[in-house]
């Protein structure tokens, strides 16, 4: 997982067959969502190499804090495909059944970013979002690669 040893908030992938599994961990639900978004870019390269130049504004609406997560991830693959660009840094908001975020990140440069694969989108295999027994969020789910 990546987090550090103080803070309850991080992200990991877990195994799933031939996709990968990318779960959140944070103190509320946007920033588990936000951590899943970090788990997510993290298939694709490495986080570090991709700088936040430029800000993409994205928004959902679903009743169901798991189907917002799924449609969450699914705009920032859309996203990702759409602008071939590839995001760093997030922050998410959630009021409601209403999320709207923000993306920061730049565009794909194959040299420095090196992208291993190419994501299709989420399912709703291993879908989870809740507040765990130790007062955190986790939202985690499995995507097609």
């Amino acid at each position: 997982m990546v987090q550090n040893s103080t803070d309850p908030v991080g992200w990991e992938h877990f195994d799933h067959d031939a996709d990968v599994g990318v779960r959140g961990i944070g103190v509320t639900q946007a920033q588990a969502f936000e951590q899943a978004a970090l788990a997510l870019t993290s298939i694709v390269t490495q986080i570090e190499s991709v700088e936040p130049r430029q800000r993409i504004d994205i928004s959902a609406e679903n009743g169901d804090p798991e189907l917002l997560f799924v449609d969450w991830l699914d705009a920032l693959i859309f996203e990702m495909a759409t602008r071939r660009m590839l995001f760093s840094r997030y922050k998410v908001d959630i009021e409601g059944e209403r999320l709207s975020a923000r993306a920061w990140g730049e565009p794909v440069d194959v040299n420095r970013h090196q992208p291993a694969v190419e994501i299709k989108g989420a399912t709703l295999t291993e879908l989870k979002v809740e507040e765990q027994d130790e007062g955190q969020w986790l939202a985690q789910c499995v995507v097609d690669v």
